[in-house]
């Protein structure tokens, strides 16, 4: 159920498996704090992740905000966290969306973090594929701006019988090294343009940086902060 605040303030989580950041957005999507961050707690169980996320929550609560959007990093349906590789086996089926709601009162929409990223970085032309090179692989694919749900890529098998993920994901550039991961960075979007034969492709999450060589003229690497900066398309009328 969506806030009636005639201009909401969005909360936005953005949970990876290294980091949690949070920002406040105003009803146009533009920051109205600073973000913050914390490391993800090890374990990555709901429930220490709970705790983080309610003592950001808690900083911006002076400020006030009307609802909250999560990107949170695997595949969610009807605000369930169905997989989460790069956390806690225990995140499988919890109900992250309801759970949220009725701690902190406000109405909650949880989304895979990609797709978040993607609705901060596209420009709602074509298809647009969005990827995110962080601890693990995140993808999210638009039409016209309209989201295709489910789509997860990084535990496709991509190579020697190995997913984008396990090459392009963190610990895959801490094994291949700088230099070999470029390479692969390299074939992979040669390999993902053949595929979905995307308009555009953008290229997120903490590691893109570490890209070493020229995209292509229909590539661009997109600010981290992507991933925060979407949280407000969750509220659209779709």
């Amino acid at each position: 159920m969506a806030t009636k605040a005639p201009n909401p303030v969005t909360l936005v989580f953005d949970i990876g498996g290294t980091g949690v950041k949070c920002m406040l957005l105003d009803s146009r999507g533009k920051p109205l704090t600073e973000r913050l961050r914390v490391e993800t707690p090890q374990p990555a169980t709901p429930e220490n992740l709970l705790l983080v996320m309610d003592d950001l929550a808690q900083k911006c609560k002076d400020k006030g905000f009307d609802r909250v959007s999560v990107g949170f990093p695997g595949v969610v349906k009807r605000g369930a966290t169905l997989t989460a590789h790069n956390l806690n086996p225990s995140w499988v089926g919890f109900e992250l969306e309801k759970v949220l709601a009725r701690k902190w009162r406000r109405p909650v929409r949880v989304m895979n973090d990609a797709a978040i990223q993607g609705f901060g970085a596209i420009h709602g032309r074509g298809v647009e594929l969005v990827i995110t090179l962080g601890t693990g692989f995140g993808s999210s694919l638009y039409t016209n701006g309209r989201l295709t749900p489910g789509l997860e890529l990084a535990h496709h098998p991509w190579r020697k019988g190995k997913t984008y993920e396990e090459f392009l994901g963190k610990k895959g550039l801490a094994k291949a090294g700088r230099k070999r991961w470029n390479k692969l960075i390299e074939k992979a979007i040669a390999q993902l343009e053949s595929t979905f034969n995307y308009d555009h492709l953008y290229i997120g999450g903490g590691n893109a940086v570490k890209i070493d060589f020229s995209l292509p003229k229909n590539v661009t690497r997109v600010p981290n902060d992507d991933g925060l900066l979407g949280g407000v398309a969750l509220w659209r009328d779709w």
